[in-house]
């Protein structure tokens, strides 16, 4: 196709949203399930913005050379100070009214991890592409569910693991998978993070006037407002979190999912303190056994945050003493790496090593991969099929540790099948009004 048809594609279906009903666009979309690949490199994406404060105002400030049309909030507050930068643009309190505006090529959702499926599912239905945070999704049935979605709908879709993007992971998974340190059957993977919570709040203060608490709540169960949930501590609630492994796995983890070609685990375990109905561990570890790919060994990857870390690291027996960090461990050696540097361990036993050829290119910029593959058609590093399993991954470990018991996975039919337990915890009832369908 033309660059003259592309841009006339592209406008026939803006005026077609701007006078098509809801309904109609969705028949239609049903039809033309592509339609999105066909803007031109040099048109500007028409953006809708879900979630502007916090974390989502970087993501904002990263798709800002793109056309902001439209910005939601549940906080009347953030909204009007984030609109103030895109005069021209709708603001929405309630994302399922922006994800209907006319007009969208695409939307960046940065709201709390519960809310991150039921948004990203309509998008894609009504033919957006999707940038979403990380994880990318609050439980492992919901990440399955988006990463069907997005292969069904044909959508580029990128996951907010902006670190995927740096030059530091790509020589780290060049090295492990050059076989530098030899075949890799275990790796530690550490965070000194804590998120925690305590009891749940007795306390019924009234809702800010500008908030709309019900709308922030969206699938959640319904509980009264307290601060201790928004906009900042949400994370160590399980009603709308993960803890300091579902905030921070996706982002540590990706480097072994990444250099070990790994997809799911066939056994997970984790341990902790003992487990609170209503708040995240103060630290956690958890292990998860990958089968063989190809002619790489299985291997177990252990998860240690809230101050724990690796033997290797504790004892001293590998000389460094980092807090953060991805450490693998191979026959002829190991490797350990966090966001920005790497070092070959024992430093003496590669003291003459040349690194192998680069092989991965250097990345155009984590939002700038997104931007332009939804303009031509083309693929992120980081889409939905691969944030996908790599987040069913993070959040099985916290699906063991709620029920204390070591999970036999079977990712084909998303069941523990030694533990009906853990069921609760895979899947959960959406509040009514709420659904991925």
């Amino acid at each position: 196709m033309t660059e003259v048809s592309i841009m006339s594609s592209s406008l026939n279906r803006r005026a077609f949203l701007k006078t098509a009903s809801a309904g109609t666009i969705g028949a239609w979309l049903g039809l033309q399930t592509a339609h999105s690949s066909t803007l031109s490199p040099n048109e500007r994406l028409n953006l809708g913005i879900i979630g502007v404060a916090n974390r989502a105002s970087a993501n904002l400030s990263g798709v800002k050379s793109e056309n902001i049309v439209a910005v939601c909030d549940i906080d009347e507050n953030f909204l009007l100070r984030a609109s103030s930068g895109y005069p021209k643009a709708k603001t929405y309190r309630d994302f399922r009214r922006l994800l209907e505006q006319p007009g969208l090529d695409a939307v960046v959702i940065s709201t709390a991890d519960h809310t991150h499926a039921v948004a990203s599912v309509m998008a894609m239905k009504l033919g957006l592409h999707v940038y979403c945070e990380k994880p990318l999704t609050h439980s492992v049935y919901e990440a399955r569910v988006v990463a069907e979605t997005a292969a069904k709908y044909k959508r580029v879709t990128q996951m907010g693991t902006q670190i995927h993007a740096g030059n530091n992971y790509r020589r780290v998974v060049e090295l492990v998978q050059s076989g530098v340190i030899g075949p890799v059957t275990e790796c530690h993977v550490f965070c000194d993070k804590s998120w925690s919570g305590g009891a749940r709040p007795i306390e019924t203060p009234a809702i800010p006037k500008s908030l709309d608490f019900d709308l922030w709540l969206g699938p959640a169960p319904h509980r009264p407002y307290h601060p201790s949930y928004l906009p900042v501590n949400w994370r160590r609630w399980w009603d709308f979190g993960g803890g300091t492994l579902g905030d921070m796995g996706c982002h540590y983890m990706d480097l072994t999912q990444w250099a070990l070609k790994l997809r799911h685990p066939i056994g997970v375990e984790a341990e902790g303190p003992p487990v609170d109905a209503e708040t995240t561990p103060a630290w956690i570890i958890a292990r998860y056994d990958f089968p063989a790919r190809g002619e790489m060994p299985p291997v177990q990857v252990s998860w240690y945050d809230g101050g724990k870390r690796p033997a290797l690291i504790c004892d001293g027996t590998l000389g460094v003493d980092w807090k953060n960090g991805v450490l693998f461990v191979g026959e002829k050696g190991c490797l350990i790496a966090d966001y920005n540097r790497h070092r070959l361990l024992p430093e003496k036993s590669f003291a003459d090593f040349a690194p192998p050829p680069r092989t991965i290119p250097a990345s155009v910029g984590h939002y700038q991969e997104w931007i332009q593959a939804c303009k031509t058609g083309g693929k992120t590093t980081c889409g939905f099929d691969y944030a996908g399993a790599l987040t069913e991954t993070v959040l099985l470990g916290n699906v063991a540790y709620r029920v204390g018991k070591k999970l036999q996975w079977d990712a084909g039919r998303m069941k523990a099948i030694n533990c009906p337990a853990a069921d609760q915890y895979i899947q959960r009832e959406y509040r009514k009004g709420w659904s991925l369908s």
